[in-house]
């Protein structure tokens, strides 16, 4: 039987052979009934949203800031002021760091683990994790002896699950970046284990005396470890032995790492760039100053006792060969040992033959700078017309003339850099150049207006 054909009606035939009639009036308001609740929900939904995006903010979202807000344009539209003042301020700012004479150990020993995982293979930093790793620490291992020529660096690869042994405690930087040049052998593979490289970085400094520090430094890319067993008891036993960890995460943060670092007394950062990187690393290249308790007599504590040193002869060119105790190859220059008489390739080191520790005075002078530092010059923004009739119109080290007033509209957003391009030292009241600035704080130690 043929179904119903009229204008308000409309025959849909099924595969059953049945028919349905659909009154089209029915459809149209159902669809507007759909279509204003499916608008109640979305407007709820976006509400909703906008009022969690403002009310609910992540954490991680409060590191981040509007850097493009802090660039200015001059009255000639020009951004090069603010990139010069920005510039400045990056180059100021290891220079703010707190000036008072503290305890510090200047003989320092530090194993750095470095994470030799597939997940140092990601790209998110140029070229690679692990090229730009291997970059920063020849970079680092440079400064660090150039800041510390009586401390010793050791190299432990994270690799496969276990702890591989890449170059053993050494006093000579050529010897620890011969270590970190052969990149093929320290390909990335595997997942890391933090319990095995901190246990090898620990059995490496248990013979180490009281009174040089022991330090671990960890570059870590990825946000597993493998371990063996209880991580937590090889931090105890890094408390116990005094041993100082810090981590540089290429990653993220990891809760077992920040209680690495908070419980022996390290620091801990989550780079967030590559310059952030590089940051981070030669933050830690100043020696730490020591706890309150390590006072002389301080509850659980070593007293700071004296320590012997020898002070070699050094052998010219012209002295006769004779084989060297270090490496046992046939050397005209070198140094005598003071106490066997024994002959050493290099200096700062331990004596082969009698244990003595060798220094020159250069050595140890050079890392007495940091029980007294120089003091962070102060900026000057502006000069009253007495001073600028006064003072000094060049640089009291370099000579390089001074600026006396600025440009119009050419002061900078930052209170660490002066317009004026001169830094005045808080003893001497002398005025320095930005550059010189940099170099007595960074190279010389000494001041030349204070003698």
């Amino acid at each position: 039987m043929a179904g119903r054909r009229d204008d308000e009606y409309m025959d849909v035939d099924s595969d059953s052979g049945g028919s349905f009639i659909v009154d089209e009036r029915e459809v149209d308001k159902a669809a507007g009934r759909g279509a204003k609740a499916k608008g109640k929900k979305a407007s709820r939904r976006k509400e909703k949203g906008k009022g969690k995006a403002t009310e609910q903010a992540y954490s991680w979202e409060a590191s981040y800031t509007r850097s493009w807000d802090a660039v200015q344009e001059d009255e000639g539209g020009s951004l090069q002021h603010a990139v010069e003042d920005l510039m400045a301020q990056g180059r100021r700012r290891r220079l703010l760091a707190p000036t008072a004479a503290i305890r510090r150990t200047i003989i320092r020993h530090l194993v750095i683990l470095i994470d030799l995982s597939s997940s140092m293979m990601d790209r998110d930093m140029r070229p690679t994790r692990f090229d730009l790793t291997l970059e920063y620490a020849r970079e680092f291992v440079a400064e660090w002896f150039d800041q510390n020529p009586l401390g010793q660096i050791g190299l432990v690869g994270m690799r496969g699950g276990v702890g591989e042994r890449i170059g053993d405690m050494a006093g000579n930087p050529q010897d620890v970046l011969k270590a970190l040049e052969s990149r093929t052998k320290l390909e990335p593979a595997g997942e890391p284990s933090l319990q095995n490289a901190i246990e090898m970085a620990r059995a490496s400094m248990s013979h180490l005396p009281t009174h040089s520090s022991r330090e671990i430094l960890i570059i870590y890319g990825s946000l597993t470890t493998c371990d063996p067993g209880n991580i937590h008891d090889t931090l105890e036993a890094c408390i116990r032995d005094k041993i100082r960890v810090s981590v540089v995460a290429l990653a993220a943060e990891m809760k077992v790492c920040r209680e690495l670092c908070d419980k022996t007394g390290g620091t801990f950062g989550v780079a967030l760039n590559d310059g952030h990187f590089k940051d981070l690393l030669f933050e830690l290249i100043p020696p730490p100053a020591q706890h309150a308790t390590g006072r002389a007599g301080g509850p659980g504590s070593a007293a700071a006792d004296l320590m012997m040193m020898g002070f070699p002869t050094r052998l010219p060119d012209t002295s006769p060969r004779a084989l060297c105790v270090c490496h046992s190859e046939l050397k005209s220059e070198g140094f005598i040992c003071p106490r066997c008489m024994a002959k050493l390739c290099d200096v700062p080191t331990d004596c082969d033959i009698c244990g003595l520790m060798i220094v020159s005075s250069p050595h140890l002078a050079r890392s007495y700078h940091h029980l007294f530092p120089v003091k962070a010059y102060t900026p000057i923004m502006e000069l009253s017309p007495d001073e600028q009739a006064s003072r000094s119109k060049s640089c009291h080290a370099c000579s390089t003339p001074l600026k006396t007033q600025h440009a119009p509209g050419s002061a900078p957003s930052v209170s660490a850099v002066s317009p004026l391009d001169r830094y005045r030292c808080p003893e001497c009241q002398n005025d320095f150049c930005a550059e010189c600035d940099l170099f007595v704080h960074e190279a010389v130690h000494v001041c030349p207006g204070c003698g």
